[in-house]
């Protein structure tokens, strides 16, 4: 066009990306109420997905004897997430149902147990069983003919139509030639009790993830729509198809929105710079072509890199840290990195093993924490820079409500340790502090009092820890280490795999180079803060590999029992009408409760004892 494209402030900006891609979302609803429809009925009954066909159940909820149970939208607890997605389903299009209801009559023989169908339809006299993967719980089946004896019809679905999506069709007919038709309904009052739905706002930041990743890629719909098939029929296949009906639109509304004001989003730029060079319509004048940041680059970017040099002669240097591609919300594949022979060809690899702020002990834990992903680039990290104190420290305070409170006193004890000399002082005079947090609600971990109470020899802040990427302190404080928090176990969708390449497949890769990151911003120490019960996944496991102890502010060791039911939550002292006794921290999710004669002694020794 001989004009050159400009990229929209939102077309760059997270935040303002993504309260724009909300707005063409809202406008997408007001115009079309399929859309509407189809977006809460992802949101209320498909926001999460299934695990693989004979996969491990992702527990919710546990009973006194260990079992699993995954709380529906209604409040009942069911055996597997596959009878959640159904009672969800049952839920939002307003069918009356009960869920494993002992039936009317006793089906109890030698050879069969007391019939409890998974879900039965009161006003139609229908039965429904789910036939659930080997390992996620169901009811045994009534002998045959043993119903219709009792006047009650009996509907039998499986695994693999809940994941294709017949079942919803099988059933919605299945009921209609009852007479009980389907009333789909976004905005039906939840009941108090039952499952929180997925938010709005992360199915927005999931859709934001996700075009980036498919322009990024080069993707078209067609493109998305053929790796669908591809997938394995393990897969959720009926909720990625329904993702995708979501994107098509939105996509198309956001590239609207960008002709609109005559401009082009990064990617496109990107992507079609890198085919004017690919296809010669431009001939880069560079002999050499220098990258920083590079576990930060998208496929679109290393795309562009490489047309750069496509030309023999042409020389690629490229700079970054594969243990810190954290960026993948924003389009980063750290495949790039990884797999950067693979990428441009043959080359020279250089290491940079000499880092000059963490001091060794600290360098040690974090390097053997992120390398646990066999996908990381092994590096050996060695540091001149010396030690004061311990480098790592986890602290436990009884409930979430003590955390703030026992930040504050780690400054208080901090800043005595500064005036009686026990620590020196920064290189300004004042030593620097980062409180870092997995999310911006964080900052309220951040004392309001700092400044008038230490401000003369500390300077204290709060950043994300996405955002202190490349920068340093004496101390961090890491405030969050609880389960379900840092790491985040729903960083990465699977849905994602329809704009993704492969790439990175190890179990939370992201949030351990996350939380690599945060270990490594300090040049002195790391203290880090959970509550009882509520230990952090990555925190656990310093712990199980002797990296750290968990103590009170006293400094008195914690041990922690875990719960031999749930496996998740500890065992803790209670105190109820009776008197006391002992139960499992995740109480209500589990009910665990150990025998009174037994007892644990010990949940708690004095250090050195």
């Amino acid at each position: 066009t001989g004009r050159m494209p400009q990229v929209p402030e939102w077309a760059v900006d997270a935040t303002q990306g993504f309260h724009r891609l909300a707005e063409i979302i809202d406008q997408l609803k007001d115009r079309s109420l399929h859309f509407r429809t189809q977006w809460d009925l992802f949101r209320l009954v498909f926001g999460r997905d299934l695990p693989v066909a004979g996969g491990p159940l992702e527990a919710e909820e546990w009973d006194k004897d260990g079992q699993v149970y995954v709380r529906t939208l209604q409040g009942e607890r069911v055996r597997s997430i596959e009878e959640c997605v159904i009672a969800d389903w049952l839920f939002y299009n307003g069918v009356d149902y009960a869920y494993a209801r002992r039936h009317a009559f006793d089906a109890g023989t030698d050879e069969y147990r007391q019939y409890r169908p998974d879900f039965c339809y009161p006003g139609i006299a229908l039965n429904h069983d789910h036939l659930a993967p080997e390992g996620h719980g169901q009811s045994p089946a009534p002998p045959a003919g043993h119903q219709r004896s009792h006047g009650t019809d009996r509907i039998e679905t499986t695994s693999h139509e809940l994941r294709t999506g017949e079942l919803f069709l099988r059933l919605g007919d299945a009921l209609s030639q009852r007479g009980l038709e389907l009333d789909p309904n976004p905005d039906r009052e939840l009941p108090e009790g039952g499952a929180t739905p997925m938010p709005d706002t992360d199915l927005i930041g999931l859709v934001r993830t996700f075009i980036s990743h498919a322009k990024s890629n080069g993707l078209h719909v067609q493109d998305m729509v053929e790796r669908l098939r591809r997938l394995p029929e393990d897969h959720f296949k009926h909720r990625y198809r329904l993702f995708l009906e979501l994107i098509i639109p939105i996509l198309d509304g956001w590239d609207d929105a960008l002709v609109a004001e005559g401009g082009i989003d990064f990617e496109d730029m990107l992507n079609q710079a890198a085919e004017h060079l690919e296809q010669g319509r431009y001939v880069a004048p560079f002999d050499l072509v220098m990258a920083d940041e590079f576990q930060d680059a998208s496929r679109a970017r290393a795309r562009l890199c490489r047309a750069l040099v496509q030309a023999p002669g042409k020389h690629l240097f490229a700079v970054g840290d594969d243990w810190q591609s954290i960026n993948r919300f924003a389009g980063a594949d750290v495949s790039v990195m990884t797999g950067f022979l693979d990428w441009f060809g043959p080359g020279q690899v250089l290491k940079l093993e000499q880092t000059f702020r963490c001091p060794q002990a600290l360098c040690d834990v974090s390097s053997a924490f992120v390398s646990r992903n066999p996908a990381q680039i092994p590096k050996q990290v060695h540091s001149l820079t010396p030690a004061y104190g311990a480098v790592l420290q986890a602290f436990q305070v009884a409930s979430r409500d003590r955390l703030a409170g026992a930040v504050e006193q780690y400054l208080a004890q901090l800043h005595q340790q500064l005036l009686t000399g026990q620590v020196p002082p920064g290189h300004d005079g004042k030593v620097t502090v980062f409180v870092l947090g997995r999310y911006n609600a964080d900052r309220a971990m951040l004392p309001t009092t700092w400044r008038a109470r230490h401000g003369q020899h500390m300077e204290v802040s709060f950043l994300t820890v996405h955002r202190s990427k490349g920068m340093e302190a004496d101390y961090v404080i890491l405030p969050g280490m609880l389960d379900r928090r840092f790491p985040n176990a729903r960083a990465d969708d699977p849905v994602l795999a329809l704009a993704m390449p492969d790439g990175d497949a190890y179990p939370l890769g992201e949030e351990r180079r996350l939380f690599y990151v945060a270990l490594t911003r300090a040049r002195r120490s790391v203290a880090m803060f959970t509550v009882q019960g509520k230990r952090s996944a990555f925190l656990t496991e310093l712990v199980n590999d002797g990296a750290v102890r968990v103590t009170s502010m006293a400094g008195e060791t914690i041990h922690e029992q875990a719960c031999p039911a749930c496996k998740v939550g500890v065992i803790v002292p209670r105190t109820g009408p009776y008197g006391a006794f002992q139960s499992c921290s995740a109480y209500p999710r589990c009910e665990y409760k150990p025998p009174k004669t037994g007892g644990h002694a010990g949940l708690r020794t004095v250090a050195g004892a």
